[in-house]
């Protein structure tokens, strides 16, 4: 399962960055809000899973409470999950 979080944790950082620095910018410079409404629900559902698999994974490995939250915290900094990875090894 660790492997599959790892995944989810890149995907979830990818698209939070994709909304952030394009979806965004383009909707208040381009008044455009449709990229925001494409990736806004894609990145909704990997943000869910991310913590989801975060709350399993904290049992089933016996995190401490220190380690899950880092990597809660992790989710919500713009390329903090790309680190997820790097800090489970």
């Amino acid at each position: 399962m660790i492997n599959i979080f790892k995944i989810v944790s890149w995907l979830e950082g990818l698209s939070y960055i994709l909304l952030l620095f394009v979806a965004v910018p383009i909707k208040y410079l381009q008044n455009d809000p449709s990229y925001v409404k494409m990736l806004g629900m894609p990145h909704g559902l990997l943000f869910v899973g991310y913590i989801v698999l975060a709350i399993m994974l904290k049992y089933e490995l016996n995190w401490s409470g220190k380690t899950f939250g880092i990597v809660s915290v992790l989710s919500i900094l713009p390329f903090g999950t790309f680190f997820v990875g790097k800090y489970l090894k």
